[in-house]
């Protein structure tokens, strides 16, 4: 006998309690509520990229459902986009940011990577705050390419973005 998981779709998927992101029709719950050094640095980076925005026509968002197909809906922690946004964005965003942690590393370093990769997500971003360090993969083609990995500055070529990553990771004095 062989068991056939149901495959759901966007209409199943907004009846859902709780948080979901729905993944070629296959539910993955949410990790629970971040820690707090990973909702620091998500703010921090908010806060970053807000600035760096400022003078381009480009937008960022902190956990926006993007709705890819009926059956695939996740929830980016950070995502830039280039076009106006009512309710949910009908584009691929510019640059995705996941914020990884250890319940949350496999989905983004392999499914996520897929998944931003096969939609042309430009620029994915995996932040480590753990470690304290940043990966950046930069689509070439078809196909990412690690373009940057540590802990220093890095400018992407949209809008000219440049995040001094020392300066997100760093804590403040006590």
């Amino acid at each position: 006998m062989s068991f056939n998981p149901p495959v759901y779709k966007y209409s199943d998927y907004v009846k859902w309690e709780g948080d979901w992101e729905l993944i070629e029709g296959y539910p993955f719950a949410m990790a629970p509520s971040p820690f707090g050094k990973h909702q620091n640095i998500m703010f921090k980076l908010s806060r970053y990229l807000d600035e760096a925005l400022e003078e381009c026509e480009c937008e960022g968002y902190t956990e926006l459902d993007w709705i890819i197909d009926e059956k695939t809906i996740i929830r980016p922690d950070i995502a830039i986009y280039c076009e106006e946004i009512e309710k949910y964005p009908k584009t691929t965003p510019k640059i995705v940011i996941e914020i990884v942690s250890d319940a949350t590393a496999s989905k983004d370093e392999e499914i996520k990577f897929k998944l931003y990769e096969k939609e042309k997500v430009e620029y994915y971003c995996l932040v480590y705050p753990d470690f304290e360090k940043v990966k950046i993969y930069k689509l070439d083609d078809k196909k990412y390419d690690k373009i940057y990995e540590g802990d220093g500055k890095f400018k992407f070529s949209l809008c000219d973005i440049e995040i001094d990553f020392k300066k997100i990771f760093k804590r403040r004095k006590k």
